[in-house]
């Protein structure tokens, strides 16, 4: 069995994503190394879709393909002032902080701006790793805005009470309009508009309906933008005949993972949407089933 790794360093979302101070690295690299020993091969610094196709998977002599490369492509809002430097998605941002070990400065110089006003855009688990990351890293001020109220956010209750315990801000009803920058093309502040609850949407939550003439800005060297992913469109794009849906995410028959690829199985967020390591794990073994199933026929 191998495990093909995209970046340098096996272990997912958990090494790149979720921060030091809520999973020490050290409990994921036991968990690898003891898959090692289990006799299971891993390949980093291998894309696949670009250095290999899962069809080129199959003629090497491969017999299944499970497919868990996630849903971290990162999503925007699309409002002036995007392109401005110090503007970053959550992604990058936890990614150069975890998995370039930007946490153990000055023993590992990372190249990230460490921001002394940093704002964060979300309200999800995301979100708060980016802020309480930002505060470890040097902010003397960092800001959650969430254009609903506490009582929407998608984060875990835990998650905003350790937040607000380390002094973290939260600008709640509120909504990002602008980035405004200066003339070296630094970010220099968010321009926002205050929101109120209107009747609720497709996802059952009150809509945010903005109040009119209530701009105003919000200082800030550093943006970290933690609104959602999507799919990548990488190992989809190169696999001839892997069915999915409108948004990108593969679809499955099943529980099992079955995709309309015969051999070819998927779980995690590329099936389901952003989720939680949890029901990723789930998926894996429930694939793992199935594929020893088919692999025993």
């Amino acid at each position: 069995m191998t495990i093909f790794e995209a970046l340098h360093k096996p272990g997912g979302v958990l090494v790149y994503g979720i921060p030091e101070f809520r999973l020490p690295k050290a409990i994921v690299e036991a968990e690898v190394d003891y898959l090692m020993k289990l006799g299971v091969k891993i390949e980093t610094n291998t894309v696949i879709g670009r250095l290999k196709t899962v069809d080129e998977l199959f003629a090497e002599g491969y017999h299944a393909v499970y497919i868990a490369v996630g849903a971290g492509a990162p999503v925007f809002m699309n409002i002036p002032g995007e392109n401005l430097s110090g503007i970053y998605s959550a992604n990058e941002y936890l990614t150069r902080s975890n998995l370039m070990k930007a946490y153990r400065f000055p023993e590992y110089d990372t190249p990230i701006v460490r921001g002394k006003q940093v704002v964060v855009i979300g309200g999800g688990n995301v979100a708060m790793d980016s802020v309480r990351t930002a505060l470890r890293l040097g902010a003397e001020k960092a800001t959650i805005i969430y254009r609903r109220t506490e009582v929407e956010m998608p984060a875990r209750i835990e998650e905003v009470h350790h937040a607000r315990e380390e002094g973290v801000q939260f600008q709640l009803l509120t909504n990002p309009v602008e980035y405004i920058g200066n003339k070296d093309g630094w970010v220099t502040g968010v321009r926002c508009q205050r929101m109120e609850l209107g009747e609720p949407d497709e996802s059952g939550r009150r809509r945010p309906v903005p109040v009119q003439g209530s701009e105003f800005v919000i200082p800030a060297d550093t943006v970290v933008v933690a609104v959602g992913t999507m799919a990548n469109p990488i190992v989809p794009a190169t696999t001839p005949g892997l069915e999915t849906n409108l948004r990108g995410y593969i679809v499955t028959k099943d529980a099992s993972g079955r995709t309309s690829r015969e051999g070819v199985y998927a779980g995690g967020d590329i099936v389901t949407g952003s989720a939680t390591v949890i029901l990723a794990m789930g998926a894996g073994r429930q694939a793992a089933r199935a594929i020893h199933e088919y692999l025993s026929r």
